[in-house]
Parts: structure tokens; C-alpha cells; sequence
């Protein structure tokens, strides 16, 4: 089942920002997502879920907002560089 949320923002703003109505809308999903994966709160299929679209198109679009798409905790970075080591010998 899906939920709305309602975000109230001052009347004309998207035309402020040279967007549409929609498009404010769409823009707003996918910051929303893009922050959660960001802060490691979603995963990114489930953000792109919340940005409806789909994950390799959410992935990508990240790059616009200099969000990187793989986002790794230092102990997880430490131990992907550890396992290349092991693979290497």
C-alpha cells in the first residue's frame, strides 16, 4: 500500500524556480530519495522506488546533485580494498 506525504511550499514557487507544477513535484521525490541514500537511510533501490524510477535511472541522476552512487561506510570501503588485496595474491 502507498502513502503520500504533503509538503506545503508558497504559492508560484516552482515558477520561481522555472519549473512546473509536476516537475516541482518530481524534483521534490527525488531529492527526498536522494538524500535518504545519501545518509545510508535507504538503499538504492528503495530510493528509487520513492523518486519513482527506476534504479539504474536514479544511479545515474545522482551524479546531477553530487550524490556518489556507491555509498560505502569507511569499514565497508576498507574491506572491499581488503578483499581486492586477497584476489590479487
Amino acid at each position: 500500500m502507498e502513502r503520500q506525504a504533503v509538503v506545503t511550499y508558497p504559492q508560484g514557487l516552482p515558477q520561481v524556480l522555472h519549473m512546473s507544477d509536476g516537475e516541482f513535484a518530481e524534483a521534490l521525490s527525488f531529492y527526498a530519495a536522494a538524500k535518504l541514500y545519501e545518509l545510508g537511510r535507504l538503499s538504492a533501490g528503495k530510493a528509487a522506488s520513492l523518486a519513482q524510477m527506476t534504479r539504474m535511472d536514479f544511479l545515474r541522476r545522482l551524479a546531477d546533485v553530487g550524490v556518489p552512487a556507491i555509498n560505502l561506510r569507511d569499514e565497508e570501503v576498507e574491506a572491499e580494498i581488503q578483499a581486492a588485496r586477497e584476489l590479487a595474491q
